[in-house]
C-alpha cells in the first residue's frame, strides 16, 4: 500500500490510500479522506487590536454555559496536544490566553467540571457537551494568572475581532494521537502556506518566558548580559 499526501490550500490534508497502482493510469483506486488542520487555519481572517473581548458558549442547546472575555486574547496559536478541545474532524485547537482577571463564568456554572484536577493546566468543560471553557493554572507555574480560552467558540466563530493564530505549536504531537507521521511535512507545509510558523513545542517567545521563571527559581537569572 502507497500513502500519498496531498496538500489542498492550506486549510486541509487530503490523505490518499492508494490501494491499487495502474501503469496506465497511475492510480487505478484510492480511498480519499479528508482532514481538517482546523477551521480557522487557512481561512484568511485577521483579528482586530483594539478588540475588547467577548462572551464563549459551550454547545448545549439548553442553558449553555457563558463566559464573558473582557479583553482580547494573546498568543493564540494552533495546538496538537491531545488535552486540548479541538472540534470533529480538526487535527490541532485553537487556544489563546487573557489574564485571569479578565474572564468570568457569567451563565450556568454549575454545568463545569475540571476534566483533570492533576494536570497543570486545570481544564474547565461542561459536563453534558464536553467543550473546554476555559482552562486554569493553580500551581506555581510561569503562565499561572493567564487562563487558556477556545475563541471559536465565540457567536461569531472566533472571527468576530478575536486575534487570528499566530503559530502552531506541539505539531508532532499528533502523531502520538494516530497520524500517520509520513504525512507530517504536508501539515506543516499547510501552516506555512496559511503564514505560520510551526513548532513541536511552544513558540520561542513563550519557551524564554518559561525558561526565564525557571532560572529565577534556581537563582541564575540574571537580567542583564
Amino acid at each position: 500500500m502507497f500513502i500519498i499526501y496531498i496538500k489542498e490550500g492550506a486549510r486541509r490534508v487530503l490523505i490518499l490510500s492508494v490501494l491499487q497502482l495502474s501503469h496506465k493510469s497511475n492510480i487505478c483506486a484510492a480511498l480519499v479522506t479528508m482532514v481538517s488542520l482546523h477551521p480557522l487555519i487557512g481561512s484568511g481572517y485577521k483579528g482586530t487590536t483594539d478588540h475588547a473581548g467577548g462572551k464563549l458558549y459551550c454547545h448545549c442547546g439548553d442553558a449553555p454555559v457563558e463566559v464573558t472575555l473582557s479583553s482580547n486574547v494573546a498568543f493564540n496559536h494552533a495546538c496538537g496536544c491531545s488535552k486540548c478541545w479541538k472540534p470533529a474532524d480538526a487535527l490541532f485547537s485553537i487556544v489563546g490566553v487573557v489574564p485571569r482577571e479578565k474572564l468570568a463564568v457569567t451563565a450556568n456554572e454549575s454545568k463545569l467540571r475540571i476534566v483533570d484536577p492533576n494536570a497543570a493546566i486545570q481544564r474547565n468543560a461542561c459536563k453534558e457537551c464536553g467543550v473546554h471553557m476555559f482552562g486554569r493554572i493553580e500551581v506555581d507555574h510561569a503562565f499561572k494568572g493567564l487562563d487558556f480560552v477556545h475563541t471559536e467558540l465565540s457567536k461569531g466563530g472566533g472571527k468576530d475581532g478575536w486575534q487570528e493564530p499566530q503559530f502552531a505549536a506541539f505539531v508532532s504531537s499528533i502523531i502520538e494521537q494516530g497520524f500517520n507521521p509520513d504525512g507530517m511535512a504536508e501539515v506543516r507545509g499547510g501552516f506555512k502556506h496559511a503564514g505560520l510558523e510551526s513548532y513541536d513545542c511552544l513558540s520561542p517567545t513563550l519557551m524564554d518566558l518559561l525558561a526565564a521563571f525557571t532560572a529565577k527559581k534556581a537563582g541564575t537569572f540574571k537580567s542583564k548580559v
